[in-house]
């Protein structure tokens, strides 16, 4: 799977039943990089920061236009794959979302298992040689960050056969965990949200094909503001929707 380490583009996300999805995936091209896998999917698991107040949970929710998080990415959940882990942060700017990652030594799942102090040490050594390490430096500091909340589930990627920088992916089997730890204790408590669904997201850089429109239009699709780290603090009674 290719390793994408910067973008910025526009997002739009749906929630849909699965049986829409798979309707709608006939109407695009299977990821090359998925599309001979067995399941013809891959798995995701996030770790995301935030601070004592919950400052990333409710600026979402609240709608800011300037904002960003942290969370570290890796794509197993066996603890001994050699599997590629990274730092993120992930922002909006006014319309705009954008992510930037640098890859982390494999030593970090150890240091978060070590404590805040070891975590930060890991990262620091790439510090002045990266700005996403750097970023998140200063913003732990800030924000007294923490890891909090682990995100899994599967992806299905889509491809347009006629416009490159477009993509859709479905997202499902979604669960949460509230751990400090990319990988968890047999205590931890893993609950999934939106059983029965998936989350849609739609992925451009300058236009949605006037195809995709019309499916929109025949499915009667709505957009919707939704947050897979949002939706798990819910779920595991964190925070609340105040909306």
């Amino acid at each position: 799977m290719k390793t994408e380490l910067h973008f910025s583009r526009f997002e739009f996300k749906y929630v849909l039943a699965l049986a829409q999805r798979r309707e709608l995936g006939y109407f695009m091209a299977l990821d090359p990089h998925v599309s001979r896998q067995r399941r013809q999917k891959y798995f995701v698991r996030s770790l995301y920061f935030d601070a004592a107040a919950y400052t990333c949970y409710y600026e979402k929710t609240d709608g800011v236009m300037q904002r960003r998080k942290y969370r570290i990415r890796t794509y197993t959940d066996d603890r001994d794959e050699d599997c590629a882990v990274f730092l993120e942060v992930k922002g909006r700017y006014n319309a705009l979302v954008y992510k930037h990652r640098v890859e982390l030594p494999r030593s970090v799942i150890g240091s978060l298992e070590a404590g805040r102090g070891a975590l930060t040490e890991d990262i620091a050594r790439l510090g002045g040689a990266d700005n996403v390490a750097t970023g998140f430096l200063y913003d732990s500091l800030r924000m007294r960050l923490k890891p909090l909340m682990l995100i899994d589930y599967e992806r299905r990627p889509y491809v347009s056969k006629y416009a490159p920088d477009f993509r859709v992916t479905f997202d499902d089997n979604l669960s949460s965990t509230v751990t400090d730890r990319l990988f968890n204790r047999p205590t931890d408590r893993k609950r999934v949200f939106l059983p029965g669904y998936c989350v849609v997201e739609v992925k451009f850089k300058r236009h949605i094909p006037a195809w995709f429109h019309r499916l929109t239009q025949s499915y009667e699709l709505r957009r919707v503001s939704v947050s897979k780290y949002c939706r798990g603090m819910e779920r595991m009674g964190l925070a609340d929707n105040l909306e």
